[in-house]
């Protein structure tokens, strides 16, 4: 029997985690003989809701799940994980400014990035899907220097999939035969899903959808703003698809990538492609050996996508400022 992993989750009585919790617990994401031990973190109201969702756990009775600890002690819930997927962030408010939700959420991530950095095992990565998903990685990485830059994620692979899904329809092919549907930037509504560099059934995107003035004029705005359609249409966030991209986003990380392939994930950039360095960025990565991960090289970037990309990079450059102002980070 191998040695269970152990994850943390924060907000973990929430929407997205319930729909992640039962698939890490079945060995859906680690493998079908990895033990895993699950650490739930929750703010002290949720705790009892938490409560419910452990009960639930228990009552599926999977044999991978070693153990379940709750907790609304970061320090205790951040105790000897090797991964720490955090989930919880406070929602934007009607009235409230940007500044004022990186201001808010800028402090739970210090505080979480201080106590992973105490508390976790050596190996730890950490993947941030609460948003603003990027900025509050990058804070969450400034907050805890002592751990690799390389080991802090934010999640772009929703994006990913909500293009693939899109091009798939416009193509009329099953979502399995695009690849290397790349977003670039934040994770807002300022991202670029570049569709010259992706490919449908081996053929360039533009060479079988020739039709530029859909995919500039209503696939991009489809995908960037997506979240918000789905607000509009189930009175809630996404929460199914954003677990399950999540999951995806792990196992890219801990799986070699198909050769030729890529996907898309937000990591410190080293300045590949003309990207700011030290923000946290969304680019094309692939993994050779389920450990270390590297910037795919040598993509075109033509004109219009240059303009795309920089101007998603520009607005993490505006929210670092922002919140170097309001928390002290350097």
């Amino acid at each position: 029997m191998k040695k269970p992993i152990k994850v943390a989750i924060t907000g973990a009585a929430g929407q997205i985690a319930y729909s992640l919790l039962f698939r890490i617990a079945s060995g859906a994401v680690f493998g079908p003989d990895q033990p895993v031990a699950l650490s739930l973190i929750e703010i002290e109201p949720a705790m009892k809701a938490l409560q419910g969702v452990k009960m639930e756990l228990d009552d599926c009775a999977f044999p991978l799940l070693a153990e379940i600890n709750t907790t609304c002690d970061i320090n205790e819930g951040f105790k000897d994980v090797n991964w720490a997927l955090l989930v919880g962030s406070v929602p934007r408010k009607q009235g409230m400014e940007r500044g004022d939700l990186l201001g808010i959420n800028g402090k739970i991530f210090v505080g979480q990035g201080k106590a992973i950095e105490a508390n976790a095992a050596a190996d730890v990565r950490i993947l941030v899907v609460g948003n603003p998903c990027n900025t509050n990685a990058w804070i969450g990485m400034k907050s805890s220097s002592k751990i690799p830059a390389d080991r802090w994620f934010a999640m772009t692979m929703l994006d990913e999939n909500r293009a693939k899904a899109q091009l798939a329809q416009k193509a009329n092919v099953d979502s399995k035969e695009i690849k290397n549907m790349c977003i670039w930037g934040n994770h807002s509504s300022t991202q670029y899903p570049d569709f010259y560099n992706a490919t449908i059934a081996g053929q360039k995107v533009v060479d079988v959808i020739k039709d530029e003035e859909w995919l500039k004029n209503t696939f991009i705005p489809c995908v960037q703003k997506r979240g918000a359609a789905i607000i509009e249409a189930r009175g809630l966030s996404s929460a199914a698809s954003a677990a399950n991209a999540a999951i995806e986003t792990v196992k890219a990380l801990i799986t070699p990538t198909p050769a030729g392939e890529y996907f898309s994930v937000c990591v410190c950039s080293d300045g590949s492609y003309n990207t700011p360095k030290d923000i946290i960025t969304s680019l094309p990565v692939r993994t050779e050996d389920g450990k270390t991960w590297t910037v795919v090289q040598g993509l075109e970037i033509n004109e219009y996508s240059r303009s795309k990309i920089d101007a998603s990079n520009n607005e993490l450059l505006e929210e670092q400022s922002l919140v170097k102002a309001s928390l002290g980070i350097q």
